[in-house]
């Protein structure tokens, strides 16, 4: 291979990108392996064949036009990993409609504010999960619920949403239950979905996922057709994904890494969509790998770390496991030699991106050695360039530090609603701008070595610490906050807050944390509050949030993990 001369790779490819919709290919999906086993949810006792799935997505798909539901209208789900969700992607997806993913932690503050700014028509919500009761928190934001005709709802502080739809069998007042929109649609319906298949474009939005912002707010990334489904294709080009393949897939649905590197991934190679659980379990991960014989495997470097500290690890079977995908958050190195030594995963690879770009732009070979999968975020995929620039904009030669730009298929449509946002993340030229610090050597391997936006990644969840910073400003008794990341064994980091009180005020740290709870996410409330009087600040008086970093890790007594 030709050494580079710049931080500039393109991922070169004779493989052509995929030019249909996600419906369409779905469909075509369905007639090649019909008989092939398509989902299996293990807590629902769900194991359909791809034209098992089929029948359920064209059932829902029909029944979500019966309701009235346009195309590029949104519907949000807001729900843990569930066959629901799984039929929801592709159905919405028929019928034109925008999925917009809403995370299972998220409180009432954080629904109301993503579901007006995308104006979500439809709602999709789960009962509960763990400590969220789903439908109760929609009827404190909507009370008027209770006595609203099906679909017909109008609600003041949700004023564009009309119709939620409950999972469960329980009734629940002006709440469709999920299973009777199976039979809400007749024939015009169906034959409006045919229409449909091909009427819709590649390139028409079909996604939208919030990313948490640096201003406080949200961000809604818009995602196509294009975007989504060819990063899922070849993101299971890069795992080696064949037909027959079985991914267990314990990261969370609402995240790309579930839907689009796990759900799509699928889809286009004609392998199986295995979730052990409604969220993460180490032991139902290691018995869904054993008892469904898992070839390959996702998940965070906290998920691995949880299934290899297992009491019981050494009595389970892992040795159809071959491949999988450790992202999210930077791997220690020494839990991915576990991995690849304990769990037989010689060809896991390593996955680097965001949201924004579908989200891989980078990824190590199957075949990469070791010092390269734990020491890199491997190569451009497919069709995708990256670029290293220096301040000024300015591509860096190889193993100098900038910003990580990316460009293709792969890049957003922008934020929903948010052109001055979108203009600062994406140029004049296409490039993404990532807000990533890193290097490319000369064969082309990134390494990410920092962050442009001081952005806390806690267990493979990105957090900015502006918007717990903005939330923590409401409090009454608190005059200014900083919050920061600190290293943490299990979540790689968590949240830090250093608050200075208004004059003659006291507070304890878990009237602190009591004031978050239910408000915000729970991986969002700082596990250490720190009150001073003062932070460290420059001569110019920015804050020194690396001081304030380091005086924590010593006060702690925290260990700075090595990471890849």
């Amino acid at each position: 291979m030709e050494k580079l001369t710049q931080s500039y790779s393109h991922g070169a490819s004779a493989v052509a990108l995929i030019g249909e919709t996600i419906g369409v290919h779905f469909d075509n999906a369905a007639a090649r392996w019909a008989d092939q086993e398509a989902l299996v949810v293990r807590h629902q006792n769900v194991r359909w064949t791809f034209a098992q799935l089929k029948e359920a997505v064209d059932a829902f798909a029909a029944g979500l036009l019966a309701l009235g539901l346009e195309p590029g209208e949104r519907i949000g789900i807001w729900s843990q990993n569930t066959a629901e969700w799984a039929v929801s992607q592709f159905a919405t997806a028929k019928a034109g409609l925008i999925l917009v993913n809403i995370n299972p932690a998220y409180r009432l503050s954080e629904l109301e504010y993503a579901l007006n700014k995308v104006g979500c028509k439809a709602l999709i919500i789960s009962p509960s999960f763990k400590t969220s009761d789903y439908v109760e928190m929609v009827r404190a934001l909507a009370p008027e619920i209770d006595s609203a005709e099906l679909g017909q709802l109008q609600s003041e502080k949700l004023p564009d949403l009309h119709i939620v739809i409950r999972m469960g069998d329980d009734i629940t007042p002006g709440m469709y239950n999920f299973a009777d929109i199976a039979v809400l649609g007749n024939n015009s319906h169906k034959e409006r979905l045919v229409e449909l298949a091909g009427q819709l474009q590649f390139d028409d939005p079909i996604n939208i996922q919030f990313t948490s912002g640096t201003t406080g707010f949200p961000k809604g990334a818009t995602l196509t057709h294009h975007n989504i489904l060819n990063n899922g294709y070849f993101v299971g080009e890069g795992v080696s994904m064949v037909e027959g393949d079985r991914l267990g897939i314990p990261v969370p649905l609402y995240h790309c890494f579930g839907m689009v590197m796990g759900n799509l991934a699928c889809i286009t190679h004609g392998a199986t969509m295995v979730y052990p659980g409604e969220g993460f379990d180490p032991t139902e991960v290691l018995e869904a790998v054993q008892e469904e014989r898992c070839t390959i495997l996702y998940g965070v470097p906290t998920m691995f770390i949880a299934a290899l500290d297992h009491a019981d690890f050494d009595s389970y079977d892992l040795s159809s496991l071959r491949s999988g995908i450790m992202a999210g958050s930077p791997c220690p190195i020494e839990v991915m030699k576990q991995v690849v030594d304990k769990m037989n995963m010689t060809e896991v690879t390593i996955a680097y991106g965001m949201t924004e770009t579908s989200p891989v732009s980078f990824q190590t070979a199957v075949d990469d050695e070791l010092e390269r999968k734990v020491g890199t975020v491997g190569r451009s995929l497919p069709h995708v360039e990256s670029k290293i620039v220096d301040a000024d904009g300015r591509i860096v030669t190889p193993g100098e530090t900038g910003e990580i730009l990316t460009r293709g298929y792969n890049v957003m449509l922008g934020y929903w609603d948010d052109e001055e946002r979108t203009a600062e993340s994406i140029d004049a030229a296409g490039w993404m701008h990532t807000g990533d610090l890193g290097t490319m050597d000369e064969y082309g391997y990134g390494n990410v070595v920092g962050r442009i936006k001081d952005m806390v990644i806690r267990g493979g969840e990105n957090v900015y610490p502006r918007e717990i910073e903005e939330y923590l400003y409401r409090h009454d008794k608190i005059q200014d906050v900083q919050v920061i990341g600190v290293p943490d064994p299990k979540f790689v980091e968590e949240l830090c807050a250093w608050i200075v009180l208004r004059e003659g005020e006291t507070a304890h740290e878990d009237e602190i944390k009591e004031f978050c709870r239910g408000q915000i996410a729970h991986y969002k409330v700082p596990r250490y509050i720190k009150f001073v009087d003062e932070f460290p600040m420059t001569v110019t008086g920015k804050v020194q949030k690396f001081v304030m970093r380091d005086q924590m890790i010593e006060e702690l007594n925290l260990e700075v993990a090595k990471t890849a």
